[in-house]
């Protein structure tokens, strides 16, 4: 079966999309890439989304009418992606993340926008969708989903082993002898990309090679406010996202030093910010191998502080477990419409606090009546490569 993977991330800056060939014998899955792209949101739909994200006040009206218009941009790029590879059998899509509600330290909702319907009449293939609220109703986060991903590509190895995604908010999943553990560790490139968005310092909305860190100097009298947030001291399974981490919550913070604070400076400590919550989580559990995915990995200032600050750990780009660093997470979806297509649980509830396995999403028909495949009883193992 052959599954296009689409999302758009916490940074949401564009769509990442992947389509995967997948082979199953006797529980033993096999995942070829096919291919990989990242196409970035036009302009003014990124500015439109961006202007009704919490904890800006919106209307239903605007929510139904950014529903549409991202389902079409999604739907363009999978019509795109399929027509490259001669056509495929199913679709997932993560969509665009606008809220996810957390209260008394639980996921009680979540809510992803861009229509699968419009995928489903472009691509002509079945959608699967929504697939993180199948996870809170069973007492999970709905987060990190990629847990299930990282499971199966870390099991194999001795000692404890970790997967580091530094997207918007950075999450990880730790595997080891007993089990996994996953949970979102906090602030990864959220902070940083709304200041530079809010000061325009660069149109891409992010910090390129750290320079403008790099140019800047810790304010440690900031770095210790922010670290002394509540949220990192909380016990996993644990979830969050830019309703708490947001450029306002920059600004109170700056605003309680009552001096000025040059923005390279700015930038710099929460560049370190994210070093310092990173590295202590995974000293704390002592991993020994780390696997790092997402736009950070490009960070030089933050791999290079992760590899200072991790002496023991041997700190690599996620390309080494066959998933590549900056298409892993579209794979993630990919496999989560296999699962879902299989009737195979893509959750593992060790990596979202769920009491027990669910299988995840709604299944949007294509062109024609909707055949489900045959079930598969257990997903063993998976093998990745790239075509």
């Amino acid at each position: 079966m052959r599954v296009l993977g689409l999302l758009s991330g916490t940074s949401h800056d564009g769509i990442d999309v992947t389509v995967v060939d997948f082979d199953e014998r006797d529980g033993m899955l096999r995942g070829t890439v096919l291919y990989a792209d990242s196409v970035p949101y036009a302009p003014e739909l990124r500015a439109r989304l961006v202007a009704a994200l919490p904890p800006a006040q919106t209307t239903l009206a605007e929510v139904c009418v950014l529903d549409t218009l991202i389902g079409q941009a999604f739907a363009e790029v999978a019509r795109v992606a399929a027509a490259s590879v001669g056509g495929v059998d199913a679709v997932c899509t993560h969509g665009q993340t606008v809220y996810h509600w957390v209260e008394d330290d639980h996921a009680r909702g979540t809510l992803q926008i861009g229509q699968a319907a419009w995928i489903a009449e472009a691509v002509g293939a079945p959608v699967v969708s929504d697939v993180r609220i199948r996870d809170i109703t069973a007492g999970g986060h709905g987060a990190p989903l990629v847990s299930f991903l990282d499971e199966l590509l870390l099991r194999e190895r001795a000692g404890v082993s970790a997967a580091l995604n530094l997207g918007g908010i950075a999450n990880i999943t730790v595997v080891d002898g007993e089990g996994v553990s996953a949970y979102d560790i906090g602030p990864a490139n959220a902070l940083v990309d709304a200041v530079i968005s809010a000061y325009g310092l660069n149109p891409l909305g992010y910090d390129e090679d750290a320079q403008i860190a790099l140019a800047g100097s810790i304010d440690v009298e900031l770095l210790e406010a922010l670290l002394a947030d509540p949220y990192y001291a909380l016990a996993a399974p644990k979830s969050t996202g830019k309703e708490h981490f947001y450029l306002g919550y920059v600004r109170e913070h700056v605003a309680a030093l009552g001096r000025d604070l040059p923005v390279t400076d700015l930038v710099r400590t929460l560049t370190e910010l994210t070093i310092r919550i990173v590295a202590q989580d995974v000293r704390s559990v002592g991993v020994r191998f780390l696997a790092v995915s997402g736009g950070g990995c490009h960070n030089p200032l933050i791999m290079d502080g992760l590899r200072a600050a991790l002496p023991g750990t041997d700190v690599v780009l996620a390309d080494e477990l066959g998933a590549s660093a900056d298409a892993k997470e579209a794979i993630l979806f990919a496999l989560i419409g296999w699962c879902t297509m299989h009737g195979v649980a893509a959750v593992t509830p060790g990596g979202t606090g769920a009491r027990e396995p669910r299988i995840l999403g709604t299944i949007t028909p294509g062109a024609g009546p909707l055949r489900m495949p045959e079930l598969v009883p257990e997903l063993r193992s998976l093998a990745l490569a790239t075509a």
